[in-house]
């Protein structure tokens, strides 16, 4: 299986990638520069690196990268600073979303492709009656004016959610929602939830980034555990000791 997997030099990106290679898996990675990735990749067999910038891509250049792609993962996300925050693209992921899917319908692969989606705990599944309280939808509707990533991240999960839907012939995916994202060097036990079991405002969760990297490697690579989750938003959480 080859997996296309852009924001791959961020911080869950870098785990994501090294676990697929670690798997044995091809990976193609698409970074602005080189310079905030392992060198080893630079050299390593089952990697392809394309420099470039995601935003300013044009459609046939996404279709030809696609073409031998079963899988994409999306790191993607804002670069932690004011430019990164309220500077253009304001819509960097969903955009970023929006292409890869139109450009591989474009392709109309013989078996539909994986797009497994990193999100966000703060974005509700619209599909299911998930518990929003009011204190809740007032900080949302905050957020949505007044940090651009936030209404980014919902519109990107919407697009599959919406547009993609369940049944498209040509691509499956999932959402994954971590909760309040921390550092740690190994994969400990996580769970999965089809919504959240804590609020994700004010009592939230921990999840690290190694094992949101692991829970989107694995959906890749298991097909049972693909089945159970697939067109759905799961939670993963760190598991309480």
């Amino acid at each position: 299986m080859k997996t296309l997997v852009i924001g791959a030099s961020g911080a869950t990106g870098l785990h994501l990638v090294q676990q697929l290679l670690e798997a044995g898996q091809a990976v193609k990675i698409i970074v602005r520069s080189t310079a905030g990735i392992p060198a080893a990749w630079q050299t390593h067999e089952h990697i392809e690196i394309i420099t470039a910038s995601i935003a300013e891509m044009h459609p046939e250049q996404m279709v030809e990268l696609l073409k031998d792609c079963q899988s994409v993962a999306s790191c993607l996300g804002h670069r932690p600073s004011f430019k990164g925050i309220y500077g253009k693209p304001r819509r960097l992921v969903r955009d970023a979303v929006q292409l890869i899917c139109e450009c591989i319908q474009s392709n109309a692969p013989a078996s539909p492709v994986k797009f497994v989606l990193m999100n966000t705990s703060g974005n509700a599944n619209r599909d299911l009656n998930e518990p929003n309280p009011l204190k809740n939808r007032i900080v949302i509707g905050l957020l949505r004016v007044l940090i651009p990533p936030h209404p980014d991240n919902e519109q990107a999960a919407d697009y599959l959610r919406v547009t993609i839907g369940q049944d498209n012939p040509y691509i499956q995916w999932v959402a994954v929602r971590p909760d309040g994202l921390i550092n740690e060097d190994e994969v400990t036990d996580y769970e999965l939830f089809p919504s959240p079991v804590r609020n994700p405002i004010f009592n939230p969760g921990k999840t690290s980034r190694i094992n949101v990297a692991n829970c989107m490697a694995r959906l890749i690579a298991e097909p049972e555990l693909w089945d159970t989750w697939k067109g759905q938003m799961p939670l993963v959480y760190n598991k309480e000791a």
